[in-house]
């Protein structure tokens, strides 16, 4: 499952918990298609139905059904630049890709 940096956990709060906004509001990552690498990010009051609901120390990612397959081994990262753009930077989880516990042959 995706999981959270700790920079990406105080992005995505301070994104989706500005005035006004509604409880439970979150960020939500979809994949037009499983083929397609190209994924849209948008703040939104809450998840559609079919979306995985990742919720990390109050920050709330609500992931479409490609994005979620996808990024299932990935970690997200988040940034804020110098101009308060948000950036979203995505890495493998350590050990992603390899079967644990397999040894090499002999």
């Amino acid at each position: 499952m995706l999981t959270l940096t700790e920079n990406a956990t105080l992005v995505i709060k301070s994104i989706t918990g500005v005035e006004g906004a509604p409880e439970g509001a979150g960020v939500r990552i979809s994949q037009d298609s499983p083929n397609d690498p190209a994924l849209a990010v948008t703040t939104t009051e809450s998840p559609l139905q079919g979306d995985q609901v990742l919720e990390e120390s109050g920050a709330r990612v609500f992931l479409e059904q490609n994005a979620a397959a996808t990024l299932d081994d990935k970690i997200l990262d988040a940034a804020v630049d110098e101009k308060g753009g948000v950036e979203f930077l995505l890495v493998p989880q350590p050990g992603a890709g390899r079967e644990n516990g397999s040894a090499p042959a002999h």
